[in-house]
Parts: structure tokens; sequence; C-alpha cells
């Protein structure tokens, strides 16, 4: 002990914050909230938590930024959420909540307002802000500096890609350290994307509300009874896991997790194809897809690569590939800087067939163009449920990305590229490649009715340009 009793407390607080809890704020942290606290402790930067309803995510959130603003200095600690009945009515009043059950010495630090709780001696300096996120306001996250700095983000799912692009400035320092909670509601947006591609640069934990005394029994038989055990309202309000589906989505992340965890082999004599999807801005990638019959063998992306050579590095695939993979058809997506692409290749004997996939098509009536049929087709082909695909969480999150409207006519229409990049999403390079590969059908871009995968491909591809 020494004769400053604030001395004294960070001495004994300022690495533990489950301590902190315990003797402070009066309450003993679940395991996983533990877990989460001494991960910040431990100088983890970067921490998500998918959960269901009712495990403690706004408890954990709200002591775990108290001992922040009270054990570091200069601090500040910037907390949002998509709306603010989430953010004033459940996680910042629980800040204040906590602020009450500390003792009287260290609550007479603390000034709170509205949105912001602050330290009496130095509010410029540490403080916690609460602020809305938004699209149309992308700013919550920016323009955050200190020597110390916590983000953190409550019920994360629902926060636009444009808040976590323009948080990126403020997790420069060495001691920042950015924390995501929330129901994983959809399959897409960057908290879906930290699980499914980033888990590696992220500390990862996923919550369920079985077996969690937070959670009463009757929460969940009532969500079971009501939705049912294998519904994505109980996978994400009860087991804490993303759903199987993104409502908005035309391929559900089910079929596609499934045609990963296949095991099956390439029918004997089935036909091998490629897909060529060329890059036409700066930011997106030529990607090649290899389909024989119901198996992708391979996929490959290149990015900075000018026309030329791309035709050689296509050429290089081709000729490097045993006797049994090479292409029957390289089929290339023509619109644009892919015509010069398909020329030149044919021009060194590959196989490659031009598709203009923004061409209209007859023979599925429901789809709008070429490319809405060519998706069909591919939702098809993992519906039967007898396909693979290779281990590629870029595939994975573009086949499950896309979205899915209707024309005033009633057609099916894809989102385009366009669209994606508008909403934040990225392009789907090698999901477009490999619907490209159901372009080699009989006698038209498509089949009336369901392909039979397990015969080889007729060839005849008279209807392409």
């Amino acid at each position: 002990m020494t004769d400053n009793p604030f001395a004294d407390f960070l001495g004994e607080y300022a690495d533990d914050p489950v301590g902190f809890c315990q003797q402070i704020l009066d309450f003993d942290p679940l395991p996983w909230q533990a877990d989460v606290m001494t991960a910040v402790a431990a100088g983890k930067r970067r921490i998500a938590v998918r959960s269901g309803h009712g495990v403690g995510k706004s408890t954990a959130a709200a002591a775990l930024m108290l001992w922040f603003l009270l054990t570091r200095y200069p601090v500040k600690i910037v907390v949002t959420a998509p709306t603010s009945g989430q953010l004033f009515d459940a996680l910042f009043a629980e800040v204040k909540r906590r602020i009450k059950d500390m003792p009287e010495a260290l609550r007479d630090l603390i000034d709170s307002t509205t949105e912001r709780v602050v330290l009496k001696a130095s509010p410029t300096e540490a403080f916690i802000s609460a602020r809305t996120s938004s699209k149309e306001r992308p700013e919550a996250l920016a323009g955050v500096h200190s020597e110390h700095v916590l983000l953190v983000v409550d019920e994360a799912s629902g926060v636009p890609d444009e808040v976590f692009e323009s948080a990126a400035g403020s997790m420069s320092g060495d001691n920042a350290c950015t924390i995501m909670l929330g129901n994983p509601t959809r399959t897409s947006g960057f908290f879906y994307r930290v699980f499914a591609e980033l888990a590696e640069d992220w500390e990862t934990r996923g919550v369920s509300c079985l077996d969690n005394p937070l959670v009463t029994p009757d929460f969940i038989r009532d969500m079971e009874k009501r939705y049912g055990a294998e519904s994505n309202a109980f996978r994400v309000r009860v087991l804490g896991e993303f759903p199987t589906v993104d409502d908005e989505s035309f391929i559900p992340m089910g079929l596609v997790e499934e045609a990963v965890d296949r095991d099956v082999e390439a029918y004997d004599g089935a036909a091998s194809v490629w897909g060529l999807d060329v890059a036409r801005f700066g930011n997106d990638a030529s990607a090649l897809v290899k389909r024989k019959g119901n198996v992708v063998r391979d996929i490959k992306i290149w990015r900075g690569l000018d026309l030329m050579q791309l035709c050689g590095a296509v050429m290089a695939e081709m000729n490097s590939a045993r006797f049994d993979e090479k292409p029957d058809q390289i089929i290339v997506d023509s619109i644009g800087v892919g015509s010069g692409v398909c020329d030149r290749l044919r021009e060194l004997g590959a196989p490659a067939r031009g598709v203009n996939v923004s061409e209209s098509t007859a023979m599925r009536p429901e789809a709008m163009r070429l490319r809405d049929e060519l998706w069909i087709l591919c939702r098809e082909w993992l519906d039967e449920r007898d396909c693979k695909l290779p281990k590629h969480d870029g595939l994975k999150q573009e086949l499950t990305t896309p979205r899915y409207s209707y024309t005033s006519s009633g057609k099916l229409k894809i989102e385009s590229k366009d669209e994606m990049r508008r909403r934040g999403q990225r392009s789907p390079d090698v999901a477009d490649a490999l619907c490209l590969t159901f372009a080699a059908g009989s006698g038209s871009a498509a089949q009336s009715q369901a392909w039979n995968w397990k015969r080889p491909i007729n060839v005849d591809t008279s209807w392409v340009v």
C-alpha cells in the first residue's frame, strides 16, 4: 500500500479486468466474459463475439469500457450501434448502471451525460463517447486518436461496412483495440467476413444461449417451438450461429458449405469446362474456375495483368494440365475487354468461346438475361447436393453475397457487380467465373429442365459468339 489510493488501485487492477468486475463492480463474469476481458488485458487488438440473445454482451462491454477508462490515460473510448435504441437504451444504460455499483471514491471521479462518460479531471482526454452509426453517417468510429483507444461495436452485424472502413485510421495506434459483439443475423457484411475469411487476424468467439445461466430455459423452448430447432431464427438467436441463408441472398450459405464439406469424385467421362471472368476495373481480379462435371477442381486469381499477360497465364494453365484435366471449353465473358482475350486465346489454339452475359435469354423465361440464367443454373447444380467445391473463402462469400430482385414483368435479376460495389461489397469475380462454366450446355446457354450432370457436356457451341 502507498499513500496514493489511486496508485494502489492501478497497481491492483490495471491488468486484471476480471478482478475489477468482481471487487469494484460486484459481479462475477461468466467464463466467456472473463475470456474476452483477459484477451483485451493481454493486448489483443481485434476481438469479435457472435452470440445468441441475452447472454451478457452489454454487461461485458460496459464493464470493459469502465475498466479501460479508469486504468488507462489518456484514453478515448467510442461505442456505437446501428440504432439509438440499442446504443442508449441498452448498452449505454448498462454503463451508467454499472457506474452506480462502483465505490463512491471511484464514482466521484466520473461525470456522465446523455452521450458521454468522462473523467472530471480531464474530460477531453479520458472519456467514453456513444455515437450511432449509419451508412449516411459512417464517421462514428473515425478520428479517434489517443495513446489508448477502445472501439466497441454492438450489434455489429447490422453496422454498415462504411462505418468499419472509416474506423481504420482510429486503429493505427499500438494500444488501440476494437471489440465487435452481436447476433450473427446475416451472411454478408464486415462482421460476417471476420468469421468467414479474416479469422486469422481476429480473436473470434461464439457464445450460445444453451447452458448460459442468464438465459431462461423458457426462452429456448419458446424459440424452438415457434421457429424450429433447424431454423435460422434458432441458429441466430439461440445458438449464436450465422444463418444458413441470408434472406436477400440468392444462393443459401448452407448449400455452399455443404458442397465444400462433401466427399465426391468427378463423374467418369465428364467434360472439363473452365470459366474465365476478365477484370474490368483496377480493384477487380481476373478469375479462372476449372470445373469437371460435378467437381470444381481449381481456382486461379490474377491481379494487375494486362490482357495479353492474362492470355499467357491461361495458356500456361492449359498446357500444364493433365490430359484428362485439359479444358473441353473455356467460356469467357466477352463483354468489353473479354472479347479481346477470347479472340487471342482462340488464335493460340485454346477452345475458347465468348459469351455475352448481358444478352436476354429465351431458354429460362424466369431469368431477365443470360447472367441471371447462369446463376440459376449454378444454384440448381448446388441444390442437387452431388457436387463439390474447394475450400476457398472468397468463393464462399461471393456465391452467397449477391442479392436478387424481380423486375416489373416478373423476371428474376441477380444483383450486378456495380450494385454490389455501391453497397460496399467486392465484385464476385470468382463466383461469376464459376457461373460461366454453366454456359456450356447443349444448344443454348441453359437447359429448359434440370441438367444431367452425370453425362458429358455436348460441345455444340453454335449459340455462342
